[in-house]
Parts: C-alpha cells; sequence; structure tokens
C-alpha cells in the first residue's frame, strides 16, 4: 500500500532526530520504503521530467565541476570532475573525462529529482537519478566551483509540470544457477582461452548461461582463485606505498562509474575500507563481501588480471584492475601485487 508523503516525511523526521547523521539509504530501509520514495516525500525536492535521459544527463555539463556518487549496498565510489563528454548507442551511454568516466545503462532508469538542502555549511544542491525499483543509480552534488545558475537553469528546464509519486517495481525473482555439472567444461576452458578482449567476458558467461562467480569456478586452471576477504585493504595498501595506479570500477543496475589513478589515503573506520583522496572517495563495507577473486582474463595487449568482490546474493561489489590504456600491456608490478595477495583460508 502505499504511503502518503507527509507520513513518509514525517517518520523521517522522527527518525533524524534520534539519529541526525543518517543517511537517506539508511532511513528508507528503516521505514520499509524505497529511498526514491523517500526522496520524492521530501518538500525539498522538485520532480524532474523523464522523457529524454541523454538530454538531461547531458545538460549536467553546464554546472562545471560537480561530485559524482554510484553505489550499491556494500561500495560507494565518489569523483569530482566535470560530467562532460556522453554519448549515446540507445540506451548504453559513456562519459569519458579523466575523472568523471561513466558506463551507463538507460533500460531500468525510471526517476530524477533535484533536491537543495540547507545546513550549517550552506545549501546543498544535486540531482539524483534511480531506478524502477527505488534505488539509487547516481547522485550528482555541486561543489564550491559549481554554477548555481546553471542547477537554476536546468530545474527550470526540466521541472516537471505535476508532483511526482514513486511507486517501485516489485524485484524479479533471482535465477538459479545451472548445476556446474550441466556446463560443458571443454567447450567453456576452450571459449575462455579464445578471448581476446576482457570486454568479451559478460559475453561470453552469457552464452555459456553461467553466472560470474560460477564462471570463475569451472575456469581454466590458474586462470582464477579465491583470495582473502581482506585482500582489499591489502591490495589498497600496497598500491599506495607503491604509487601503483590502478582502476575501480563500482556500480548497479543503472551505472558503473570509474576511478583510474593512484590511490593515497587508505584509512578503516569501523566496517568501512575507505580511500579519502582529493577528488576521489571509495568506502567499502568489508562485513557486506562474502567472496573475492582474482582472475586472468585474456585481453587485448595480454592477460588482465582484476581483483572482484561479491556480496551475499552474489551481486559484484567492486572490480579492481591496473591502470593502463588499451593496446598496452598491463604493468608487471600490478601482476605481481595480485599474486601476492592472501589466499581465502578453507576450514573443514
Amino acid at each position: 500500500m502505499e504511503r502518503a508523503a507527509p507520513a513518509i516525511w514525517q517518520a523521517y523526521e522522527a527518525l533524524k532526530r534520534d539519529t541526525p547523521q543518517l543517511r537517506a539509504r539508511d532511513a528508507a530501509q528503516q521505514l520499509q520504503i524505497s529511498e526514491a520514495e523517500l526522496v520524492a516525500a521530501d518538500p525539498a525536492s522538485i520532480p524532474l521530467r523523464s522523457d529524454d535521459w541523454p538530454a538531461l544527463l547531458g545538460q549536467l555539463a553546464s554546472l562545471g565541476r560537480v561530485m559524482a556518487l554510484t553505489r550499491n549496498e556494500a561500495c560507494v565510489h565518489e569523483k569530482t570532475g566535470v560530467y562532460d563528454q556522453l554519448s549515446f548507442d540507445g540506451k548504453v551511454g559513456l562519459a569519458l573525462n579523466p575523472d568523471i568516466d561513466l558506463r551507463i545503462f538507460l533500460f531500468h532508469w525510471r526517476h530524477a529529482f533535484a533536491l537543495t538542502h540547507h545546513s550549517a555549511r550552506g545549501p546543498q544542491r544535486s540531482v539524483q537519478f534511480f531506478d524502477r525499483h527505488g534505488d539509487a543509480i547516481q547522485k550528482v552534488f555541486l561543489t564550491d566551483d559549481s554554477d548555481v545558475a546553471a542547477f537554476d537553469a536546468l530545474v527550470a528546464a526540466w521541472r516537471h509540470p505535476e508532483p511526482r509519486s514513486v511507486v517501485p517495481e516489485p524485484r524479479p525473482a533471482r535465477v538459479a544457477e545451472a548445476a556446474d555439472r550441466d556446463i560443458d567444461l571443454a567447450a567453456f576452458h576452450a571459449g575462455w582461452r579464445a578471448l581476446n578482449d576482457v570486454h568479451q567476458f559478460h559475453g561470453f558467461l552469457r552464452d555459456f548461461g553461467v553466472s560470474r562467480q560460477q564462471g570463475f569456478r569451472l575456469a581454466p586452471p590458474g586462470q582464477a582463485w579465491r583470495v582473502a576477504l581482506n585482500a582489499t585493504e591489502h591490495m589498497l595498501r600496497s598500491a599506495a606505498s607503491r604509487q601503483l595506479p590502478i582502476m575501480a570500477f563500482v556500480g548497479n543496475a543503472g551505472m558503473i562509474q570509474i576511478h583510474t589513478g593512484p590511490v593515497q589515503r587508505i584509512e578503516t573506520v569501523g566496517a568501512w575500507l575507505n580511500v579519502l583522496d582529493p577528488g576521489f572517495n571509495l568506502h567499502l563495507r568489508e562485513d557486506l563481501i562474502d567472496a573475492a577473486w582474482v582472475t586472468h582474463k585474456p585481453g587485448d595487449s595480454g592477460v588482465v588480471t582484476s581483483l572482484e568482490l561479491f556480496d551475499r546474493d552474489g551481486q559484484s561489489v567492486v572490480t579492481f584492475f591496473g591502470a593502463r590504456k588499451p593496446g598496452q600491456p598491463e604493468q608487471p608490478a600490478w601482476q605481481a601485487l595480485m599474486d601476492s595477495l592472501p589466499k581465502e583460508v578453507c576450514h573443514g
């Protein structure tokens, strides 16, 4: 049953009185609603039209330097830069910038809001996008270097003429994996070795009807192995100390956001493992990580090695690569670092 916006907001304000630092995503979970429903109930939110996503996203470049935040349940990825250089092929888009580097999937996009919240630090303005289930796809926050007049113009141009209610669509049931024994292992191994571009890997798994982790379990010998759940901290601290640039991919159904470059300041706070660098923040809930894998995949210039983390539902949380340009082999220092990660300890 749909709850009225005033009742939702009243319940949220009661929660905030008890927990002032409570974030919207966590509050929505406590209220047993989606985050999009909570944002729609916010008196400060302005619903935006959703009839032309590429055009709306294209206007974000006018804001100047912004902070783009993309997350899933266990990982938050924040990059500061200009939201420019967008291109779309149907419902798949790219933003190719030195800082704001995105892969955009419009299939599940449903809602957009502009918000202005006031605090002791001044107004915080943002444009926020949500999928059909009411989960956040991406939030774009203005910074001190952003163009406030351009934000006002964007809101005026895209403001929806009527109040928007959010009714999340139910999530489909998870599809069970095929049994490992039903997969043609010889053909799977041959197909893996025949890949010549890491971007082919998703389609390769789909053709065999296996999930990503199942594919790793069935990989040719020496091409995938599980590592300890704390391997990410070891990797980040080692990369920072060696000044070894990395790539960090974090996403959800509608967006993948990428950092390419060095990492410097690594800190843990409770369950969170954090990268706290100028222009790039990463926040990883290590207690929500269920599996960590290192994999070798054939690439356009030799092997491509990655560290991939998954949650308890088998969903990808974050994937790390060594920084490299297309057509160039990955650095031997990255391969050596991946080989040094602590292996998973098996019990029983």
